[in-house]
């Protein structure tokens, strides 16, 4: 019996069972074994059995899904030698060195006598049987057009940007392009957000004949260092954005809140194209240092009045000396114009406090005659116009916005929305509030 048979013969088996057989291999076996990944990998992370076209692993941040795409594309090759396999990531440079190049990349997990040559310059991978396969960016979907695929690889698809809807985009090219060899098949890695491609996958799961595994960052403790697990679940436990990045959930959003998580993906930019002229500091205090988050959120608007969602700085749990200084640190670190502040709490306490914390930049001290949610609708109407990005990913801020119901009420995380009516009061300074130039009277 050869090392494999034996291999395919011990997978499954009870682990004293494993235990003695690895015993009794020679060193030689034992290198080998280490290429033998079904040997290796977690039920979850091995392609599932029976006829699919889409196999999409939903999963936590750690689970192995990077590991397990790289395996399958190395199985493919090596088995299939006509394969023409596409590499989808967010864009080029992270398609290269978290799908190709990284850790758990590609190249990492190729055995020597097996492992492809990458030519960078014409992003292709070629392997010594003479598989291909060719890597994209899912923000040109254009570069889809035209090209042929037995096999492809897609990598973080909600992470794609959905701006002008370039994921589905994308996505619909790379479908219409997967048409070579006698069974064509996708896998899709992610961890799930309520995106627009993700929520179609879903929603069409029998029509694509797609295969969903679902899992979190626990399935791959045995894997994980022990200190990063505790602090992810002392960090983040059972709150929102650890229920989306580490146990996997699908977020839905409530019905009837002013913000949902398509209209929040749909004004992402990575980085802002357009050259900001004025930045402010919104402030939310908490009414204490046991109670509420100190809300500092950082916007901007353009010279075409487009407003910025620049950075969330909020501190929780904080003194009002330690979140006056990280508000005086951001307004340096940004060369904010103006620190806008609600002095419902606090009053004149609230400037002292900014002053004393060496904050030398002006401060406007805002008083709420309306509640949060009255305040917000206005704000939430400029993102339905399109008149709001998102620079990046602000995770606790947007969990607090879909939390804000029409109906005055708040459904999200957290006693209050301290970061949501942080960014509320800033965007209001920059995009509501008319401004008067300064003129000279005369005497």
């Amino acid at each position: 019996m050869t090392l494999v048979e034996r291999l395919d013969w011990i997978v499954g088996r009870r682990w004293v069972d494993r235990q003695n057989f690895l015993a009794q291999l020679t060193t030689a076996e034992r290198r080998k074994l280490l290429a033998h990944w079904s040997f290796w990998a977690r039920e979850e992370q091995l392609p599932p059995s029976g006829d699919w076209r889409v196999w999409l692993i939903c999963a936590g941040r750690g689970f192995g899904k990077t590991r397990a795409g790289a395996e399958w594309v190395n199985e493919i090759a090596r088995t299939t030698p006509d394969a023409r396999i596409a590499l989808i990531g967010s864009s080029i440079g992270e398609a290269r060195a978290v799908m190709v190049e990284g850790e758990s990349g590609i190249m990492a997990c190729s055995a020597d006598h097996a492992r492809p040559v990458f030519e960078a310059s014409l992003r292709r991978l070629t392997w010594p049987n003479g598989a291909q396969a060719c890597l994209y960016s899912a923000a040109e979907p254009e570069g889809l057009r035209g090209p042929q695929h037995s096999h492809a690889w897609c990598d973080e698809i909600a992470k794609w940007d959905n701006s002008s809807d370039r994921a589905l985009s994308s996505w619909n090219n790379l479908q219409m392009g997967l048409r070579l060899g006698k069974e064509q098949r996708l896998l899709a890695t992610t961890t799930p957000r309520a995106v627009p491609l993700l929520r179609r996958l879903f929603d069409e799961q029998e029509k694509l004949g797609m295969v969903v595994t679902r899992g979190s960052t626990h399935d791959n403790d045995a894997n994980l260092p022990a200190s990063f697990i505790e602090a992810m679940d002392r960090q983040f436990g059972q709150s929102m954005l650890g229920r989306q990045e580490l146990n996997g959930e699908m977020l839905e959003d409530i019905e009837g809140a002013l913000w949902n998580r398509s209209l929040l993906e749909s004004c992402r930019q990575a980085v802002s194209p357009e050259e900001v002229v004025r930045i402010v500091v919104g402030v939310d205090p908490p009414a204490s240092a046991h109670g509420d988050a100190c809300g500092i959120v950082v916007a901007g608007v353009t010279a075409e009045g487009q407003g910025k969602v620049l950075a969330d700085r909020s501190v929780a749990n904080a003194s009002p000396e330690k979140w006056a200084r990280e508000v005086a640190a951001t307004m340096s670190e940004w060369q904010a114009d103006r620190v806008i502040a609600e002095a419902n709490q606090g009053g004149a306490m609230v400037e002292s406090v900014l002053r004393a914390a060496d904050c030398q930049m002006p401060i406007r001290l805002v008083h709420a005659s309306r509640g949060k949610v009255a305040r917000a609708e206005p704000i939430a109407a400029l993102y339905e116009a399109g008149r709001v990005n998102h620079v990046g990913q602000h995770a606790m801020l947007e969990d607090e916005l879909c939390g804000l119901m029409t109906g005055g009420s708040y459904q999200g995380p957290g006693r209050s929305p301290d970061r949501a009516d942080a960014l509320v009061w800033a965007l209001t300074e920059l995009m509501l509030t008319e401004r008067k130039d300064p003129r000279v009277r005369r005497f």
